[in-house]
């Protein structure tokens, strides 16, 4: 093997069973991966070093979510997209606090979603019956007054969120269209330019869930083919992880030497047949990967004013 290239092992397979497992983030503090259940309404987390699975109720169903920077007062810990609307939320006390319901919601919810290298969240929604949705998908940025503002547009399904380790460029998927796009991002604004095709999927391959480690690498979830692939900056595919399910739906990085890749699977839509092919779909997968390091997870930060 020569230096530098990696090389995955399959340590733990968590039996979960989700419908449609999304969203995987490394919490250090904790020293837990959370993720979504989207159709069961779900948050769930996973210690590796315990090995204790633990599960959350959610007031309806959830496209994505990230954690929030310790703030004095503040009585919630993550900022949710659920289908309807951003809001915080405390999944133990239930505490809930809405902060956008975009207007005309019918046919479309919220996806995939992430905290810039800056700490805003940012959440697209997604076409979900198209013969009920009056307008395609967006993405949304939230400001640091927790305005949203609409920053792409003429969306089918919103994923593959993430940025470079220096936050000037975006990653963005539009599942449906098999496009990874890149956009120039200005750190202060949050504004988005020069948008190009950073990879193309094969027609089996839909890009889901994202993440870019410490190497500025960007590892996709490739829902339908079965695999996570590692492209280069250039949007090279230059590595492979096979899974035994074919609907990988997102990716982190994390564990106590940060070399640990999180996959979330899902068997929503897999016919009986299918499931009994792929008897682990819906479960977390978790590879120790040589030469991997990851980045740390950006915490949403709130207004300094809204809890005072």
């Amino acid at each position: 093997m020569m230096p530098g290239s990696l090389h995955a092992q399959l340590i733990t397979v968590v039996p979960c069973h989700n419908t449609l497992g999304e969203n995987a983030l490394w919490h250090a503090q904790d020293n837990k991966v959370y993720w979504i259940d989207i159709e069961q309404a779900q948050l769930l987390s996973y210690c590796p070093t315990q090995a204790v699975l633990q599960r959350y109720p959610l007031p309806e169903r959830i496209g994505s979510f990230a954690f929030l920077a310790p703030t004095p007062n503040c009585p919630y810990l993550i900022i949710a997209a659920f289908a309807s609307g951003i809001a915080l939320y405390h999944p133990e006390t239930h505490a809930i606090k809405w902060l956008f319901k975009p207007s005309n919601m019918t046919g479309l919810r919220f996806n995939d979603g992430r905290a810039d290298r800056q700490g805003r969240f940012w959440a697209g929604t997604m076409v979900e019956d198209s013969k009920q949705a009056h307008k395609a998908g967006e993405l949304y940025q939230l400001n640091e007054q927790l305005q949203a503002i609409s920053r792409l547009q003429e969306i089918t399904i919103s994923n593959g969120l993430c940025w470079s380790p220096d936050g000037k460029i975006m990653y963005h998927a539009d599942s449906a269209k098999h496009c990874i796009t890149q956009y120039a991002f200005d750190v202060v604004s949050g504004a988005l330019s020069q948008g190009q095709v950073f990879a193309v999927t094969p027609e089996n391959a839909f890009p889901d869930g994202a993440i870019v480690d410490a190497q500025a690498y960007v590892w996709c979830a490739h829902w339908g083919a079965g695999e996570v692939v590692r492209y280069d900056v250039h949007g090279q595919a230059v590595f492979s992880l096979p899974l035994p399910v074919s609907q990988p739906s997102s990716v982190a990085i994390g564990g106590v030497e940060n070399n640990l890749l999180f996959v979330t699977t899902s068997k929503v839509g897999l016919s009986a047949e299918q499931k009994q092919a792929e008897p682990e779909a819906g479960n977390l997968f978790i590879y120790q990967i040589q030469n991997l390091q990851g980045l740390p997870e950006p915490l949403v930060t709130l207004p300094t004013t809204l809890f005072s």
